[in-house]
């Protein structure tokens, strides 16, 4: 017999330790306690995950997980539709909502550059943010993107490519003040912190 008695308890121990920051002791606290639970209460679990991966939609707009093709926030007529702030993932955008200090929409790139890890400005949402200026008739672009050197050099590139455009007037460039400490990602920054570093925005000089 290995480490587990049952090789069902041990592929179920498997997957859940594949989840990002779940070790293995974790991961079979959470399986016993699945398996203390109602049959029915394990389905409902379980298909609660297959219904979100199987239906869950990505906004034609901004990129945001929605129910349906134009996400709540892009298609509410009490937002700010000509300011958009640029965010790194979808936890960003459920971070700065909590602050309740920002009325505009946004974009999420779905990633930042890391030439590292093989990322380029190809691989996240960059054109789509480029193509919606004039359509749009945006106003402001909020960089809120992580202060860290990957951060720092996607906030560079969409910089130099919003300049590049050939716009009726000009565009406002700006970022969130460096309220959040270096190296921070927005999602485990206090909303106050967050909310000020959004009010107190400054422009961006590349």
């Amino acid at each position: 017999m290995g480490e587990y008695p049952s090789i069902l308890l041990e592929n179920a121990v498997n997957q859940f330790s594949s989840l990002p920051s779940v070790g293995r002791k974790t991961a079979l606290r959470l399986v016993l306690h699945l398996l203390r639970q109602q049959p029915s209460e394990v389905e409902a679990f379980a298909n609660s995950l297959t219904r979100l991966k199987h239906e869950v939609k990505y906004c034609k707009q901004c990129h945001n997980i929605s129910d349906e093709d134009i996400c709540p926030i892009c298609s509410s007529r009490n937002r700010d539709h000509q300011t958009v702030c640029v965010v790194e993932n979808v936890q960003d955008v459920m971070s700065i909502e909590n602050t309740g200090q920002y009325n505009g929409v946004y974009h999420v790139l779905g990633g930042i550059i890391s030439p590292i890890d093989g990322i380029g400005p190809k691989d996240i949402e960059i054109d789509s943010l480029t193509e919606r200026i004039i359509p749009e008739q945006i106003k402001e672009v909020i960089l809120a993107l992580p202060t860290t050197m990957e951060g720092d050099t996607t906030n560079f590139f969409i910089y130099r490519r919003l300049s590049a455009l050939s716009l009726p007037e000009p565009l406002r460039i700006t970022q969130i003040a460096r309220g959040v400490a270096v190296g921070n990602e927005l999602e485990y920054t206090d909303e106050i912190t967050l909310g000020r570093s959004i009010v107190n925005r400054v422009a961006f000089n590349g």
